[in-house]
């Protein structure tokens, strides 16, 4: 019986084909690689899978245009979408991307009604929603990446301003993945001392702002296309973590339904991830500064969604808040 996993990746963009090539590269998964452009995505898994026997691995990775093919996947990523520009917002992207996210969903759902679905098109908290309520699956199955990606930014800015490796830090970033993000210095550590016991205030908060600013630094200095390296290695490291079990603590964009006294949104929260998705929501005792910018970015993400409700022309992409 075949036991390898099955990993569908919608969108053979830069950050598609990336996590494609890092599950392909470690070997722990078959990849399936989908566009709607003819030949891109057979071009990219073509040369994906001449690259396997280097890396020593045995994962067999398909470009296609056929949704067909995603047929019973094990975990489902979706990228498909319109990428920022300098000057725009993830925000920008709102109705576009809800278009391209309902119709993969759709698909998703009629082909992979048993997978574990992580969205990464922006805005993503407001995609995920969207994903979530087109497939109708439970909700431990439908995550997003945003939180996980956030936490590395700030990681790296953390090691940098202290010196120390990057594996060193953990972080933890908590909210919507915009510009109303909540990086939390108190639960953010170096080898378990506590980021605020090793860096002036100042130092923190301008941190923080540059892990808010962190897509945004990188759009302008790119400008002609968005981050892919650090969300495809996010993207990563949840695909690991559902495959193996290893019920792994991540900070992920979760459905929360009454947590830290939120119901029926997205946002970005610790959790407990393995097999079967979210296991658990791990409710951190924020004080009320951290309480505060919280509520105030899941605010600003039921903001977007009242706004994808609100105009008439989009009423095809209408999802309950």
């Amino acid at each position: 019986m075949d036991i390898r996993k099955k990993v569908s990746i919608i969108g053979a963009g830069n950050v598609g084909a990336s996590a494609a090539q890092l599950i392909a590269f470690h070997g722990i998964a078959d990849v399936v690689l989908f566009d709607v452009v003819a030949g891109m995505p057979q071009g990219k898994a073509l040369d994906l899978s001449e690259a396997c026997p280097l890396w020593n691995s045995s994962s067999e990775v398909l470009g296609t245009n056929d949704y067909a093919d995603i047929k019973d996947s094990d975990i489902v990523v979706i990228t498909a979408g319109i990428a920022r520009k300098p000057g725009m917002s993830r925000d920008d992207l709102l109705n576009t991307n809800a278009s391209v996210v309902r119709d993969v969903s759709k698909e998703v759902s009629r082909y992979c009604p048993e997978a574990a679905v992580i969205v990464v098109t922006n805005p993503m908290d407001v995609m995920a929603q969207l994903a979530w309520q087109t497939t109708a699956f439970p909700a431990e199955k439908v995550l997003g990446m945003g939180a996980i990606l956030d936490s590395a930014r700030f990681r790296t800015f953390v090691a940098r301003a202290c010196g120390v490796s990057p594996a060193s830090v953990s972080a933890m970033t908590m909210g919507g993945h915009g510009d109303q993000m909540v990086p939390l210095p108190r639960f953010s550590t170096v080898n378990g001392i506590s980021v605020t016991d090793l860096l002036s205030e100042d130092a923190i908060n301008a941190i923080v702002e540059r892990t808010r600013n962190g897509g945004a630094e990188i759009v302008s200095l790119l400008k002609t296309g968005s981050a892919f390296y650090a969300p495809a290695a996010s993207i990563f490291e949840m695909v690991r973590a559902i495959i193996f079990d290893e019920k792994k603590l991540l900070p992920a964009t979760a459905y929360l339904d009454g947590q830290y006294g939120v119901k029926g949104t997205f946002a970005g929260v610790p959790v407990i991830l393995g097999a079967k998705g979210i296991g658990k929501i791990v409710e951190l005792k924020l004080n009320e500064e951290e309480k505060r910018a919280f509520l105030y970015s899941v605010d600003a993400v039921r903001n977007l969604v009242d706004r994808l409700n609100s105009p008439p022309e989009a009423a095809d992409f209408r999802i309950n808040p």
